[in-house]
C-alpha cells in the first residue's frame, strides 16, 4: 500500500493535467485504472461465486482445464440448433460467464471455442430479431455491443478459436478477443450491409484497427467472406491451421498458444494488455506515459524478484501472479 500510496503522489498531477502531466482524458481514466484501488481490483482480482444458474438450457459453459493446462479457462459455446447464433439467452449466459472469469484470479488465460462443428458464431439470431420492436432491437444490440466491450476490457490474454463460419456478430466476438487462431477453411466475414444494416457490436470500430481503414472499408461495404487462409494474410488472425477430422485444429492450435502464454507473468502479462489497449488509442508520448504507469506496477511484485532469481539461477520461473 505504502508503494501505490507513493505512485498516486506522482500521478496525482499527470491526473490533474498538471504541468508535468498529459491532459489526454483517456490517459488521465488510464491512470485511473492503474492506481486507484476499486479499478485494480478488476486488474487483480479476488476471486467471486460462479454464476448463477439459470432456468434455460446451458447455452454457455465454462471448461476450467486442470493439471498441465491449470490457468487457461475455455467458455464454450453450445447452441446447436441455431449455429451459435447470438439470442437473448446466449448473450445473457455469455456476459455472467464473462464476468465469472473477470473475477477469477486462479484464471490466466481464456479461450472462446463452438461445441458446433463447422461453426464458430453464425451471428445474430435474426428469428429472434425479427420479433423485436424498433426500440427493442436497438436496446439488445446496445446490450451485444456492451458484451463485446466487456469481453474486450478482459484483464488476462484471450484467444478465440475459429473452427468454423463466424460471421457478422460472430466475428465481432472473435475481433473482441486479443487472439484469433482460424481452421484455414473457417469462413469469415462482417455482412451486415447485405441485411440493410451495418456491424453494430464493434465491428466498424475494431476491424479497421485490425486489417487497416481502407481494408476494412471494402471487406464491410461488400460484405464479403473470406477464408482462414486469406484471413492470415491480411492480419485478422494469427495463425490459419489445416481443419482434422474431429473440426477443432483451431482448438488445439490455440492450446498450444494458450500454454506459451500459461509459463509467463501473470501480472505482468496483464499489465501489458493494458499498456498496449490504452496506449494504441493516443498519442505516442501519451503512451509512453502508460507503459511507464504499468511497468510501475510489476516493480514491486513477487513474480519480478522470481524472474530475476529464475535467470540468475538458470532455471523456469514459477510465477504466481502475486
Amino acid at each position: 500500500m505504502a508503494v501505490l500510496r507513493k505512485l498516486l503522489c506522482v500521478a496525482a498531477p499527470l491526473c490533474a493535467g498538471g504541468r508535468a502531466g498529459i491532459t489526454n482524458p483517456l490517459l488521465s481514466s488510464t491512470i485511473k485504472s492503474i492506481y486507484l484501488p476499486q479499478a485494480r481490483s478488476a486488474l487483480f482480482p479476488v476471486p467471486r461465486r460462479s454464476c448463477s444458474s439459470v432456468p434455460q438450457a446451458p447455452q454457455i459453459q465454462i471448461h476450467r482445464l486442470q493439471g498441465a493446462s491449470s490457468g487457461i479457462a475455455a467458455i464454450l459455446l453450445r447452441r446447436p440448433h441455431a449455429r451459435n447464433s447470438l439470442g437473448n439467452t446466449l448473450v445473457k449466459q455469455l456476459r455472467e460467464a464473462v464476468e465469472d472469469l473477470r473475477h477469477d484470479k486462479s484464471v490466466r488465460v481464456v479461450l472462446f471455442k463452438s461445441e458446433v462443428k463447422g461453426v464458430f458464431c453464425a451471428g445474430a439470431d435474426l428469428k429472434e430479431r425479427a420479433k423485436m420492436s424498433n426500440p427493442e432491437a436497438a436496446h439488445f444490440v446496445h446490450k451485444l455491443r456492451s458484451l463485446m466491450n466487456d469481453i474486450a476490457s478482459l484483464p488476462m490474454p484471450t484467444i478465440a478459436a475459429v473452427d468454423g463460419f463466424a460471421l457478422g456478430g460472430g466475428l465481432e466476438l472473435a475481433m473482441a478477443c486479443d487472439l484469433r487462431i482460424a481452421a484455414s477453411s473457417a469462413m469469415m466475414g462482417l455482412i451486415e450491409v447485405t441485411r440493410g444494416l451495418l456491424p453494430g457490436a464493434g465491428g466498424s470500430q475494431r476491424l479497421p484497427r485490425i486489417v487497416g481503414i481502407g481494408l476494412a472499408k471494402e471487406l464491410i461495404f461488400t460484405g464479403r467472406r473470406i477464408n482462414g487462409e486469406q484471413a492470415l494474410t491480411i492480419g485478422l488472425v494469427n495463425d490459419a491451421v489445416t481443419q482434422n477430422d474431429s473440426g477443432d485444429a483451431a482448438y488445439q492450435r490455440a492450446m498450444d498458444l494458450s500454454k506459451e502464454i500459461l509459463s509467463q507473468g501473470p501480472v505482468a502479462l496483464r499489465m501489458a494488455k493494458l499498456a498496449i489497449n490504452r496506449g494504441i488509442e493516443v498519442d505516442i508520448l501519451s503512451g509512453m506515459a502508460i507503459e511507464e504507469m504499468c511497468y510501475a506496477q510489476v516493480i514491486p511484485t513477487k513474480d519480478r524478484q522470481e524472474g530475476m532469481t529464475a535467470f540468475i539461477e538458470k532455471r523456469a520461473p514459477h510465477f504466481t501472479g502475486e
